[in-house]
């Protein structure tokens, strides 16, 4: 377990309570989250462990409110998701989360520095500050000679350093990121997840990680398991 940990007393930025999910398959009743709760202060990255098919995904869908049908509270940022409109809802995605997905989801036929300026135009960023941003990111993660490839121009490492930038552009309370060095060999998913580490707690952002990997979790300040819909600290 990694030694650094979120400020005493600082502030919630997630919170889960009795947080469950639901499917019909044939006919059947599947219950994927059964009542999980989970707090994650600013400066605080946590890991969520568990194998394929235990249902991280689907709690990340929910904490990333990108998906409906779930019960349950959600708080993102101190607001009650369940109280929103769907208006309210890309509101608050927009402007408080982040995200990295496994496959990196990357605009092809935008350069690196424009697939992390577009986020930032997007929140009514000045595109002036929005390319000094991307710059400054991107150089930060390695990049800096890599501004302006084109994705099929870029390894599968830089491309996930990117989908990083892209994802911290906009400096958001949360981070979510669900596998996200799970496409790359180990010596490259170690260097990533220290860059995406580090620019996390330099921004005192929240971060909750999906992973099955214990070895990478355990350069987390926290793990948290799913386990039978519920999650279990350690």
């Amino acid at each position: 377990m990694n030694d650094v940990q979120a400020p005493r007393g600082a502030t919630t930025v997630v919170q889960l309570a009795g947080l469950t999910r639901s499917f019909e398959q044939g006919g059947v009743r599947i219950d994927v989250l059964k009542g999980a709760d989970l707090k994650v202060r600013a400066g605080e990255i946590v890991a969520l462990l568990g194998p394929s098919g235990s249902g991280k995904s689907t709690l990340l869908q929910a904490v990333g409110l990108l998906e409906g049908g779930f019960g349950g509270q959600i708080l993102i940022d101190g607001t009650e998701a369940a109280k929103l409109d769907d208006e309210g809802r890309t509101a608050l995605r927009r402007d408080s989360i982040g995200f990295v997905y496994q496959f990196h989801h990357l605009l092809p036929d935008f350069t690196a520095r424009e697939n992390v300026i577009l986020p930032q135009l997007v929140a009514g960023r000045a595109a002036a500050d929005a390319d000094a941003r991307a710059a400054e990111l991107l150089t930060v993660l390695g990049l800096g000679a890599r501004l302006d490839h084109r994705p099929s121009q870029l390894s599968g490492g830089e491309q996930q350093r990117v989908a990083v930038a892209r994802a911290l552009a906009n400096k958001p309370a949360l981070v979510l990121a669900d596998e996200p060095t799970g496409n790359l060999d180990e010596s490259t998913a170690d260097k990533v997840l220290a860059q995406f580490v580090e620019l996390v707690r330099g921004q005192g952002s929240a971060a909750l990680v999906a992973t099955h990997n214990e070895r990478l979790a355990a350069a987390m300040d926290r793990v948290v398991r799913l386990v039978e819909g519920k999650l279990v600290e350690g």
